[in-house]
């Protein structure tokens, strides 16, 4: 089952998404429905909604008047508190009730406002969010929702920005247009991503590199999506994994790479990373493992064993390297890489290296087969910058 966060500050038209998703074929958790539904007459978290604020957050009919509370909260950070301590806890006993009755070859998508401030992004295999420019939200919600610009204005600033939201986004559906230009993203989205990333999942297939060998200018996003998979594996792996870290090119700024996230997990031993909870977790959390390779090409005269896994979301290839912490595999891993972060000319040497070989027209096999006599030639100037390194 893939599940997809879905979210987007007020007034973004997150909900419009979600219902496009569903129309598609998605199981939809709204968690705006779930607050709804816990707060309906005779439901306990009314009763204490009503002790803690009394009857000026409820209409004539007894029923609670959700703008008034909004009013009240949203600019009392004390308030807020209280109110989330009283629907939370129903909240989220009612959203694992949804999920669970989720059928298992199922798209979910949890339509969730809060997954940036409730820092939840690990806990999807995907975040989608619907952005729009501030001033455009705070237009619609005068105009559609009937708000004033005051209180549009303290429900945006309630809220993440954007800075905030682009670092867990994994995909960032732009609705500045048109709802037909909105329907088309959407859809795309659907096509190319959701669909195929469940397929993945559910077979446990791993995405492969292209067979022609590219090379990428450095992007800065690298280390954002890095950040979002090392997270996602954290949570999933917790105390199964002593180390969770970024390597790899990418993981060194200023440097060109193959579009490939490299990330390495650190384990007290490889017999539990052959446990065979360790292995469903990672396949689950979307990193089935490729039971073929085994072990790195050493720099001793050894074979350096490892595990591997790679990532089965068809927009974003990873690879990720699990080896025992102190190992020499993992040491020289973490090594490498903060050598070439703090050696400009080592960098600027690797990076010719790569573009030499680029133009030879290799195979990706070939490409990293070429590069070893170097990385041979380099060992003991990595060492020695390790060995005097802070740390």
């Amino acid at each position: 089952m893939l599940r997809v966060g879905l979210t987007g500050g007020i007034g973004s038209g997150k909900s419009t998404v979600a219902r496009a998703l569903a129309d598609l074929g998605a199981v939809v958790v709204d968690a705006d429905a779930v607050a709804r539904e816990v707060v309906e007459p005779g439901m306990p978290a009314l009763a204490a909604i009503r002790e803690r604020f009394g009857d000026p957050v409820f209409g004539s009919d007894g029923a609670l008047d959700r703008a008034a509370l909004g009013r009240l909260v949203f600019t009392d950070p004390e308030a807020l508190a209280d109110l989330e301590a009283i629907t939370h806890p129903a909240i989220w006993r009612r959203t694992a009730d949804l999920l669970s009755q989720a059928p298992a070859d199922a798209i979910l998508v949890h339509d969730m406002p809060l997954i940036v401030e409730k820092d939840m992004g690990a806990d999807y295999h995907l975040v989608v969010v619907v952005g729009v420019e501030e001033d455009e939200r705070r237009a619609r919600l005068v105009k559609d929702r009937g708000m004033s610009e005051e209180d549009a204005r303290s429900r945006i600033d309630a809220q993440a920005d954007d800075d905030a939201r682009r670092a867990v986004a994994d995909v960032w559906v732009d609705n500045n247009g048109t709802p037909g230009q909105l329907d088309v993203e959407v859809r795309r989205l659907w096509a190319e991503r959701l669909e195929p990333y469940n397929e993945n999942l559910l077979h446990g297939i791993r995405v492969r590199r292209p067979d022609a060998l590219t090379l990428s200018e450095p992007r800065e996003e690298w280390a954002a999506e890095a950040a979002r998979l090392v997270a996602r594996i954290e949570r999933a792996l917790g105390v199964r994994a002593a180390t969770v870290e970024h390597i790899g090119s990418t993981s060194v700024p200023g440097l060109p790479a193959k579009d490939v996230i490299d990330i390495q997990v650190g384990v007290a031993s490889l017999a539990d990373a052959d446990a065979a909870d360790f292995v469903e977790t990672l396949a689950r959390t979307g990193f089935p493992r490729v039971d073929d390779i085994t072990h790195d090409n050493a720099k001793d005269g050894e074979e350096w064993p490892k595990r591997f896994h790679g990532s089965a979301d068809p927009g974003r290839v990873a690879h990720v390297h699990v080896r025992e912490v102190g190992s020499p595999g993992y040491e020289w891993a973490l090594a490498f890489r903060d050598w070439l972060r703090s050696d400009e000319s080592a960098r600027d040497e690797y990076a010719a290296l790569k573009m030499e070989l680029l133009g030879k027209g290799l195979t990706p096999s070939d490409y990293a087969a070429a590069k070893e006599p170097w990385f041979d030639s380099v060992h003991e100037r990595v060492l020695a910058h390790a060995a005097h390194s802070p740390g």
